[in-house]
């Protein structure tokens, strides 16, 4: 009867660990599921996925859980698979929870700073985007709003720019935003969402500017699908500035010289 020896049997089981390790590692899930990518940064953002954290470079990918912060002036543009678009203002962090295409399931989790979303249009019954805070929640179905908490009031501020936004707080009371109106959920005292309200036009403004990422030089002014003004933004802006216009035109025509007096037709001066 043939035995091995100590020393075969020794090298047997550690030539079966061997093979088998790569096979274990090879098994554990790699990167988490893709939801986008990093279109803009500036001047520098981080994402920290799992231990590591890694520089947010333009093209660089975003996996569920993910968590992308900016620093103090920092501000980052994130490109959903869906077409949906983050803009994530300074000193802010937001995690992408799920972003699941073909389901139409959108998650986010903002712990603090402002972000402005454009999101795609929601089809499916069970489809949802939605932002949620320490106070509240925000879920839209196809449009372009904006999300603050700020961690000194405990206090979360939507603004709808387009579409509906319905806003909640973490006791499932809710109201419904329509374009151009605002609302705010206060953590810790239970208390509900304060009734829609028509937004200031520099709160507006300052919305749009505070999370707005820079176009490279030369590229010249950003259209509402790369993060700048909704068309209902650049409406009341526009509405706004159109008295500046008015008023400005009239007053040049009250400033101008009279016109000359046309030169005589038949040859002859003053006395005809």
């Amino acid at each position: 009867m043939n035995t091995k020896s100590p020393l075969a049997l020794g090298l047997s089981v550690l030539l079966s660990v061997a093979i088998a390790a790569p096979m274990e590692m090879s098994a554990e899930p790699q990167n988490g599921q893709r939801a986008g990518a990093v279109d803009r940064v500036i001047p520098s953002a981080n994402i920290a996925r799992g231990a590591k954290t890694m520089n947010a470079a333009p093209k660089t990918v975003v996996d569920w859980n993910d968590l992308v912060n900016t620093q103090v002036n920092g501000r980052a543009r994130v490109a959903l698979d869906d077409g949906s678009v983050l803009n994530v203002g300074s000193d802010a962090s937001i995690k992408i929870i799920k972003h699941d295409v073909g389901a139409q399931q959108t998650e986010l989790e903002l712990a603090y700073g402002k972000l402005r979303t454009q999101a795609q249009k929601i089809s499916k019954p069970d489809g949802k985007f939605e932002v949620r805070t320490a106070a509240g929640v925000a879920g839209v179905v196809g449009t372009d709003f904006y999300v603050e908490y700020e961690l000194t009031t405990k206090n979360m501020n939507v603004i709808a720019y387009e579409g509906l936004v319905k806003v909640c707080n973490l006791q499932g009371v809710c109201v419904i935003l329509k374009a151009g109106q605002m609302s705010s959920v206060r953590n810790g005292d239970n208390s509900p969402p304060t009734p829609p309200s028509q937004a200031p036009l520099d709160m507006l403004v300052a919305a749009g500017r505070d999370t707005e990422v820079a176009p490279r030089p030369g590229a010249g002014l950003q259209v509402a699908s790369n993060g700048g003004f909704g068309a209902a933004g650049w409406t009341m802006v526009v509405i706004a500035l159109a008295p500046i216009a008015v008023f400005g035109a009239m007053a040049a025509h009250h400033t101008s010289a009279p016109p000359p007096t046309p030169p005589p037709t038949n040859g002859c001066g003053s006395d005809c």
